[in-house]
């Protein structure tokens, strides 16, 4: 059994993809509370700042691959070492508009990735992407 997300990051540069991302989710009813990232370090600084506080954690995260500062797979190398429990339920799609095999193959490296997707992400896949086991 599943249900929707209440809370997801996106961790993405793309202000066309994340405004667009955003819409979607908002038509769709499939998530409560969005926070964007326009990059992986801002994003891990926000998850060792808060990830023992109690404040609430996210449920989905929609991680962009290529991006300035730190990269989709900086931020996982960094969201592993962080070795906390409190980040065992929380679902990762890694995102790209490449279409480079390398970077499929190296998104299975990390045990945390749930799926690769490519760019856009569609109204159809907005439904599966925000549902959470219950």
């Amino acid at each position: 059994m599943s249900r929707k997300a209440e809370f997801a990051f996106i961790i993405d540069d793309d202000n066309l993809f994340t405004t667009m991302l955003t819409r979607l989710i908002k038509i769709k009813n499939a998530c409560q509370k969005l926070m964007i990232f326009e990059n992986g370090k801002i994003a891990i600084e926000y998850l060792e700042k808060t990830i023992n506080s109690g404040v609430e954690l996210p449920e989905v995260i929609i991680l962009d691959i290529n991006m300035p500062v730190m990269d989709g797979f900086q931020f996982m190398e960094n969201f592993v070492a962080l070795k906390n429990d409190n980040l065992k339920d929380i679902t990762i799609y890694m995102v790209t508009s490449s279409i480079d095999a390398r970077d499929r193959e190296r998104a299975k490296e990390f045990n945390e990735i749930h799926d690769f997707i490519v760019k856009p992400i569609t109204a159809d896949q907005i439904d599966t992407l925000f549902q959470v086991p219950a």
